[in-house]
């Protein structure tokens, strides 16, 4: 089992104006047994109480703390940008993997809805820095500090994470706010990118928002 650390050379208090809450994937197409069959198969129960139990109840209290805070805010989902997906990257293709732009199951699930000055970023990758600008809105953003959160662990949220501390920012990946479709690999993903960013919880996430610095 995976234990928080008690400290980090990457837990630098949070500084007003240029922290950012990244949410990953959040959409009814992974989260939704009627759009995602591998919600009905030996693995899914673990992944889906984990997610209505916990994750989402996590990131709403996330949202509520950057929002409060009137912090930036940041939704990436899997969408392609033209309604036949030709856009794809080739993995996405090979994989049959294809929302449409616009389309129902592509859109963030209810409880997690982006508001309207909110950044939404359509990708066809798992790295959500390979197939959008999101460096790019980023440093326009002033960022520094980037809170992570969302599913998968081992899979979207991994490349966030890498990809983010390579370009130089400072990760947060808020542990109990993530899930994958099993127990072991959700811990094997946390001792694999510990060196990337501060692991932490959502209640310490929370309370460094609101100690935030100006």
């Amino acid at each position: 089992m995976f234990t928080l650390p008690h400290h980090s050379p990457r837990a630098l208090p949070y500084v007003h104006g240029h922290t950012a809450l990244l949410l990953v994937d959040m959409q009814r197409a992974w989260l939704d047994p009627q759009f995602d069959p591998h919600l009905h198969g030996p693995e899914a129960q673990y992944f889906l109480t984990r997610t209505q139990a916990e994750v989402i109840p996590n990131q709403q209290r996330l949202l509520k703390a950057m929002r409060d805070a009137r912090q930036n805010v940041l939704h990436t989902i899997i969408e392609s940008l033209t309604a036949d997906g030709r856009d794809r990257s080739l993995d996405h293709k090979l994989s049959e993997m294809h929302l449409p732009k616009g389309s129902y199951p592509a859109g963030i699930i209810d409880e997690l809805a982006a508001s309207e000055n909110e950044v939404i970023l359509p990708k066809t990758s798992s790295g959500v820095f390979n197939s959008t600008n999101i460096d790019y809105v980023l440093r326009n953003l002033e960022t520094r500090h980037l809170i992570i959160a969302g599913i998968v662990t081992d899979q979207c949220v991994d490349m966030a994470v890498r990809d983010a501390a390579d370009r130089g920012y400072l990760v947060t990946l808020v542990e109990d706010a993530c899930a994958t479709y099993t127990s072991t690999r959700h811990q094997a993903c946390l001792q694999a990118i510990k060196g990337y960013c501060w692991i932490t919880d959502t209640e310490t996430v929370v309370q460094r928002l609101q100690e935030m610095q100006a």
